[in-house]
């Protein structure tokens, strides 16, 4: 994927939070509105929900995003699709290559079936959306609205066998990923909690969130 730095300052953000290892973020993006999430130390990953602001039963779409593009991987130029085919926010810039929408989000099952029953009470994406969404009703959101997800800088190869890895991250300190909205979106974001894989390099650190006008 091509890399392409930002014309935007970061003194300039609307919007300039901190999302701690292992927690979340849930926000606001107007349309017209650009959306930075920075890896601040390196080798996190962002697992990113995006819902229509007006009508939340509209939310990204990993099949109609990578249909459209014809790649598995999103980079500059993506548009990210609906599950009614609207585009919701494009990628603008981008200094890692490489954003997973295939992986999916760890959970309490997916914790136990990949790695061990007494895994099951560890710490998950799905635990921090639904955290998120309980504590912010404004939203509107329930936990029959979580759908596809992308786990940005998470580098998840496609192996010959059309098996997926989950393998060592390819971000690194400071890099990030900017999207302008196309329309008024929802992000709701967990910060990667997984300590039983490369995607978090086995020690969640935290993210940035910017928002611009």
């Amino acid at each position: 994927m091509t890399l392409l730095e930002s014309t935007l300052s970061a003194e300039n953000a609307v919007t300039h939070a901190t999302v701690d290892a292992g927690e979340s973020y849930i926000g606001l993006v107007k349309q017209g509105q650009t959306l930075r999430i920075v890896d601040i130390e390196g080798n996190e990953a962002a697992d990113t929900l995006f819902f229509n602001a007006q009508d939340t039963s509209e939310h990204y779409s990993a099949m109609d995003t990578i249909r459209e593009q014809g790649n598995l991987y999103l980079g500059v130029g993506t548009a990210l699709m609906s599950d009614r085919g609207r585009p919701m926010l494009e990628i603008t810039a981008d200094t890692c290559g490489r954003h997973d929408t295939l992986g999916g989000a760890c959970a309490s099952e997916s914790n136990t079936v990949r790695y061990d029953l007494e895994r099951r009470h560890m710490h998950s994406c799905r635990d921090n959306w639904m955290l998120a969404i309980s504590q912010h009703p404004e939203f509107g959101l329930t936990k029959r609205d979580i759908a596809h997800n992308i786990n940005f800088f998470m580098n998840v190869p496609v192996t010959p066998e059309g098996q997926l890895e989950f393998a060592d991250g390819i971000s690194g300190p400071g890099k990030y990923v900017e999207m302008k909205a196309a329309m008024d979106v929802v992000v709701l974001i967990s910060n990667c909690p997984q300590l039983n894989n490369p995607c978090s390099g086995f020690a969640p650190t935290p993210l940035g969130v910017l928002i611009f006008d």
